[in-house]
């Protein structure tokens, strides 16, 4: 496969549309009211998984680029600490900061500098391909989360 459609492959599995539904489709017009209802015991809501997703790829990010980074605390930095209501402020936050960090992982798919398949210099032996898919990944399984508390909370288009 020649290197430009590997890329463009990696940057619409980060985008999603394929084979699941787009950040953007899973996350148009929530009601204000029910970003912070679970659709039962032990689930979460659309907020605090789509904040949990923010958090956990701002992570993968920033290991990937920056050798001084810290992750969070396992488990408790990777969700927030409230589940009352959510503001119009924290929603669009915790949205933008999602939209800004996987734009700045596209930036790197799309970077030719950046030879995929090395490993980070700083990463324990993973390559940035591995934490592109780990990014990916997670993401693709937390949206399918929002879509199920989406359809049970009787929120969920069609």
């Amino acid at each position: 496969m020649h290197d430009s459609a590997f890329r463009a492959n990696l940057v619409e599995l980060l985008e999603g549309g394929q084979a699941y539904p787009s950040v953007e489709s899973t996350l148009a017009n929530v009601k204000p009211e029910l970003r912070h209802v679970s659709s039962g015991p032990g689930l979460h809501s659309v907020y605090y998984e789509l904040e949990h997703m923010r958090r956990g790829q701002e992570d993968i990010l920033r290991y990937t680029l920056d050798p001084a980074w810290t992750s969070p605390k396992w488990p408790e930095g990777y969700w927030p600490s409230h589940t009352g209501p959510v503001t119009d402020e924290e929603w669009e936050k915790s949205v933008a900061g999602f939209k800004s960090d996987r734009e700045e992982l596209i930036g790197l798919v799309k970077d030719s500098s950046v030879d995929l398949t090395a490993e980070i210099p700083h990463g324990e032996g993973r390559t940035y391909l591995r934490e592109i898919l780990l990014a990916a990944d997670h993401n693709a399984y937390h949206l399918g989360q929002i879509v199920q508390t989406r359809k049970a909370l009787g929120n969920w288009p069609g």
